[in-house]
């Protein structure tokens, strides 16, 4: 499907949709008019924002699903929690699993099966938090690079965690925990390095927050980092993801400096009914990647549909 990246198709809907407490959130709903095929639900990254990801809607759009979602509280168009508009921050990703399950039962109710849950890095991991705490009734998952442990290679987790907490007590929650990008770049690395080999998809990320400043946002706060952990953690206990009967599709790369793959595959081991790939090249942003590493993934996503979600 031919698609301007930089163009937010005309059919796509863009509106506002409110939380319990009153929380405006930036949506978009694809639709197919005419018998779709189902409706996806997709939830991208920290510091992501719908436009991202108009591709790989575009893919699932052409194969027949309504698509719709919402950017998360705190990024996009959805506001911030910090007077810094570049820093972002959170208390606790609890409050994300709020309004991820609220905008999941709205959007239930709006639309026809099968229904089906995506989510890429952070967007993922509130996936397997919605399935494991929530047990919503959805026919598959998809989760693509996950963010079911933070990488902070070369540092141990442990020690990772226990200086963001140390950061935490000394008052500094509310400072960016460094100075731009995903994570601190390593000498002879770049931020696309870390993100995509795809120069022309990493290159419309700055496109559209060069057009659309209000969208940029940059690095995690002390505060956030922690809640993060704390996150991770409460997918860690025992017996949670053990919980999780829907089946769900693990996608990763070896190659990603963002979150852990070894955490993706121990989550594998643990779902009852969990499918699979782990890419040996790519970078985090898998469904932004060069088209030979894009396109046989979303091929394998639309297998994994055809067999767990199949046409009603």
């Amino acid at each position: 499907m031919a698609l301007d990246r930089r163009t937010v198709p005309a059919r796509v809907s863009m509106s506002e949709w409110r939380a319990p407490d009153g929380w405006r959130m930036r949506r978009f709903d694809w639709t197919n008019a005419d018998s779709p095929r189902g409706s996806i639900l997709f939830q991208a990254g920290r510091g992501d924002f719908i436009e991202k990801y108009l591709e790989a809607q575009a893919h699932w759009h052409l194969a027949g699903w309504n698509v719709s979602g919402f950017d998360w509280r705190g990024q996009g168009g959805s506001g911030r929690l910090h007077e810094d508009p570049l820093i972002g921050h959170a208390d606790s990703l609890d409050t994300f699993l709020h309004d991820f399950d609220a905008f999941y039962r709205d959007w239930r109710e709006q639309t026809p099966g099968p229904h089906v849950l995506i989510g890429h890095s952070m967007g993922g991991h509130m996936t397997l938090r919605l399935l494991a705490e929530r047990g919503p009734d959805v026919s598959a998952a998809i989760l693509v690079a996950p963010m079911l442990g933070l990488n902070a290679d070369p540092i141990p987790a442990p020690i990772a965690r226990t200086i963001t907490r140390l950061a935490c007590r000394l008052g500094l929650a509310r400072r960016a925990a460094w100075k731009q990008g995903e994570r601190p770049v390593a000498i002879g690395l770049s931020r696309q390095s870390n993100l995509t080999g795809s120069i022309e998809r990493y290159e419309d990320e700055a496109w559209w927050k060069a057009n659309q400043p209000g969208l940029a946002l940059g690095a995690p706060s002390w505060g956030w980092l922690r809640a993060a952990y704390d996150s991770v953690a409460a997918l860690d206990r025992h017996g949670a993801l053990e919980a999780v009967t829907t089946p769900v599709l693990l996608i990763g790369t070896e190659r990603d400096r963002l979150v852990s793959p070894r955490a993706i595959k121990r989550a594998a081991r643990r779902l009852p009914q969990a499918e699979l790939i782990m890419s040996a090249v790519g970078a985090h942003e898998l469904l932004r990647e060069v088209d030979e590493i894009r396109l046989p993934l979303l091929a394998s996503i639309d297998l994994f549909l055809d067999a767990k979600a199949p046409v009603r």
